[in-house]
């Protein structure tokens, strides 16, 4: 997390904060309500004076104060603006923060609700940040705070500079609130403009008593309702409930620009999340980039990301683009996103903002539009706690995360992902494996899978090779899955009980592939009819259950 000189908060307090925020966001199900305790939280923690959101109605092209926090009704009601007047109207118009470091100086500040006819301005600093759904203005998220003054014998200079520290951790802050109920304030906007052309109260509830967790929601599925197999990503595979709910999250957040995060441990298919999601958007026909952040030197990635021009460090003998600029129009993926130096972090943050950059080594400021997709199995958390990762990347990483189950919680997909890997193994290695044993498949249940789907595939990969009978048995699995422990399956008896065990399986198998012709069956397993019936007996096979 990066460290401000003179915060407005401190750092502990910045993340209770933004989590506060993501809690009222997760709990609260009336819009009206979460946009106001939003404020109210704001208050607590950031010294302020007034609050304002104001969304735009496109139907009217009116800028309207929708919920506020330090106004009275009456002057709420006369807060309206339209794009390009004022303040609030420029920041609509142009997309970008404007700040006021002294409000009763700016002529553009209209102070249209006549607050400040009750409250010295001179004293104030005004920041206003946009609200955005993809690139569109949908609104504004202010603030006006005290300017603060610095005790002691602290020159001018080094006052204004402290104070300006304080104002850009001001934008910052609402920057990454603003990203946060974007949702809610859209849900807000299309809420009043239907109000406005219809007249009528929408047909579940007014405007104001809209259940957020209604339209966040919409249409709603019944759990228990099979999903449609044609909306299923194609490149992944599952059944479960618990994948079927990322395939829903995957269609919800596709047809979007936002930004995903993609958590879960490591093998658990992160980056085909992420292939779904760009392949079932819009931009689908644009450049897919990928970049793993863990994979190369942290003096490269740098480079490798924003490009760098001729001569901007040793071995530079020409201008090269980065990994932004090849995926612009397009999407570029992240994984391993929690690796990143703090530095790196900085200019993602630029980007995901901004949506500008520049080359290592250049002064041209570069534009780029693309959706970014970031993925990670680390606790990013823990990480802004520690100061490995800035708090405010995480919150505008974190606007749509989706969390991929690990193998051990969706183990009704381990049969039909085994059979995607036999199909896939057989056709690269010249193989005909048409069958798993039934302890086989016992182990693969019981086994715990801490490499997750990686570690199912490197397996069945490995059985498909070692099978010379188009069968794959448990002696075909790595040790990892045959110990006791592996396999949920306590050891007991002698040696020689464990290898009539498995004597038994191979009988059973060969009398499966044969249709129960013991002839047959001796022949495969090197043995003679008269052997091969010595041991059915012992072991009370019935042979000829085995028989069409």
């Amino acid at each position: 997390m990066q460290k401000l000189k003179n915060p407005v908060i401190a750092q502990t307090d910045t993340i209770n904060l933004l989590a506060e925020v993501q809690r009222a966001l997760n709990n609260q199900e009336n819009i009206g309500t979460v946009l106001r305790f939003v404020l109210s939280i704001m208050s607590e923690h950031l010294d302020m004076m007034r609050g304002v959101i104001t969304i735009l109605n496109r139907e009217t092209n009116e800028i309207v104060i929708n919920e506020s926090f330090g106004l009275s009704e009456e002057e709420q009601a006369k807060g309206r603006y339209m794009p390009g007047e004022g303040i609030i109207g420029q920041v609509v118009e142009t997309g970008r923060h404007r700040v006021v470091p002294r409000i009763n100086e700016e002529p553009r500040f209209l102070d249209r609700t006549g607050s400040g006819n009750r409250i010295r301005t001179d004293r104030l600093c005004f920041v206003c940040v946009p609200i955005k759904s993809g690139n569109e203005v949908i609104g504004t998220l202010s603030a006006d705070r005290p300017i603060h003054t610095e005790n002691g014998r602290a020159s001018r200079s080094e006052q204004k500079r402290k104070e300006e520290e304080r104002i850009e951790e001001l934008v910052n802050i609402l920057s990454i609130i603003a990203t946060m109920i974007s949702q809610a304030v859209r849900i807000k906007q299309l809420a009043e403009e239907q109000s406005k052309t219809s007249g009528r109260e929408t047909e579940h509830g007014v405007k104001d008593g809209a259940p957020f967790s209604f339209y966040r929601d919409e249409p709603r599925e019944p759990e228990e309702e099979l999903y449609n197999e044609n909306r299923r990503p194609a490149n992944i595979i599952g059944n479960s409930k618990a994948m079927i709910t990322v395939f829903r999250m995957i269609d919800k957040i596709a047809p979007t620009n936002a930004t995903a995060l993609i958590l879960g441990e490591s093998g658990v298919g992160k980056e085909l999340v992420a292939n779904a999601i760009h392949f079932k958007s819009h931009r689908a026909n644009d450049p897919f980039i990928k970049f793993n952040c863990a994979a190369l030197p942290e003096s490269i990635v740098e480079s490798e990301l924003f490009g760098h021009e001729k001569g901007a460090f040793t071995g530079a003998t020409a201008t090269r683009q980065g990994r932004f600029e090849l995926a612009d129009g397009g999407t570029i993926f992240l994984d391993e996103v929690g690796e990143l130096s703090l530095p790196v972090q900085a200019k993602l943050l630029r980007i995901l903002q901004e949506k500008e950059f520049e080359r290592v080594g250049g002064s041209k400021t570069l534009k780029t539009d693309l959706r970014v997709i970031a993925a990670t199995n680390r606790d990013l958390e823990e990480g802004i706690r520690s100061g490995n990762f800035r708090e405010d990347l995480y919150y505008r990483l974190n606007i749509f995360p989706i969390t991929v189950p690990p193998l051990r919680e969706r183990k009704s997909d381990i049969l039909l992902l085994t059979d995607y890997f036999i199909e896939k193994y057989n056709r690269i290695n010249f193989k005909g494996v048409r069958r798993i044993s039934t302890r086989t498949i016992d182990m693969l249940m019981r086994y715990h899978w801490p490499g997750n789907v990686r570690e199912l595939e490197n397996c069945i990969e490995r059985a498909v090779i070692l099978s010379e009978d188009n069968v794959i048995h448990g002696y075909h699995l790595p040790p990892t899955l045959q110990t006791a422990e592996s396999s949920g399956t306590p050891a007991a008896g002698s040696l020689q009980q464990r290898l009539d065990a498995i004597e038994h399986e191979m009988i059973i198998e060969a009398l499966k592939r044969t249709k129960g012709n013991m002839s047959k069956a001796a022949s495969q397993l090197g043995l003679t009819e008269r052997v091969m019936g010595l041991r059915v007996k012992k072991f009370g096979i019935d042979y000829r259950k085995y028989r069409p």
